[in-house]
């Protein structure tokens, strides 16, 4: 069998045995694939102990499409982001993202996504304390669309009537978008004022936003993702996030 060369990106990391390493990588050419690296914890592994999450580089792997765990040959760092690991916050939001790619991609090649979640990690690494919230919130929500769960905010999900800018309405988490005020009256959804709605698609778009209360788009975003992407399921990610920004 012989080897394919990628580029990847190392989402998950944890031992296996006494030696070795399962890896979750997201790949150019081949999505998300699940490799095993032998012996890669014995002194002078030809890894050289370079597989952390969150770096990126060329990873060779022996690829058989009928089986689930494939076999890691070499991997090449170009960037570990280490940075990353230094900040709980920018820690909290990298794990955030890669734990939404792990739940909702697959084996499918997509470039632009792991174009978008290598910027991703990259702008998390350096962006700005101050801006750290809203950059974190931005790349999820950008992501998401990318994996094709963008929320439907152009329009009212029940009549189809185009919202004006300045229009409040109800965020449906069932639905997947917004209502009107006229057909969100009988209490379906959260409320959703104009101005918030256009922060929400300011971030959909890959925009960082002005945002007045960046507690309410945590909850959405949460919410939004266990009910409509992950079917019920949660990011265990969230709960980390939301210690470390509630703070000591």
């Amino acid at each position: 069998m012989a080897p394919v060369t990628t580029e990847a990106l190392i989402l998950q990391t944890f031992p296996y045995g006494e030696t070795s390493r399962i890896l979750r990588l997201y790949t150019r050419g081949h999505g998300l694939q699940s490799v095993i690296a032998k012996g890669v914890t014995r002194p002078h592994s030809k890894f050289g102990g370079l597989l952390e999450a969150f770096t990126s580089g060329w990873a060779t792997i022996y690829l058989k499409h009928s089986r689930d765990l494939q076999v890691l040959a070499a991997f090449e760092a170009l960037r570990s982001r280490q940075a990353l690991a230094a900040d709980l916050l920018r820690f909290g939001g990298a794990s955030l993202v890669a734990e939404l790619v792990l739940r909702a991609s697959s084996e499918e090649a997509q470039p632009h996504l792991f174009e978008a979640l290598t910027v991703a990690l990259d702008t998390l690494e350096v962006a700005p304390e101050a801006g750290l919230e809203r950059a974190i919130l931005t790349v999820m929500w950008q992501l998401t669309a990318m994996l094709g769960f963008a929320p439907a905010l152009e329009e009212c999900l029940a009549c189809g009537r185009p919202l004006d800018l300045n229009e409040d309405t109800r965020f449906s988490y069932t639905e997947g978008g917004v209502l009107c005020a006229e057909c969100g009256r009988a209490g379906g959804g959260a409320m959703l004022p104009a101005r918030a709605r256009a922060a929400l698609q300011a971030l959909v778009r890959g925009e960082q936003a002005g945002l007045e209360r960046t507690l309410g788009h945590w909850r959405l975003l949460e919410r939004y993702l266990d009910h409509h992407v992950l079917e019920g399921g949660s990011l265990r990610s969230f709960e980390f996030l939301a210690r470390t920004l509630a703070g000591p």
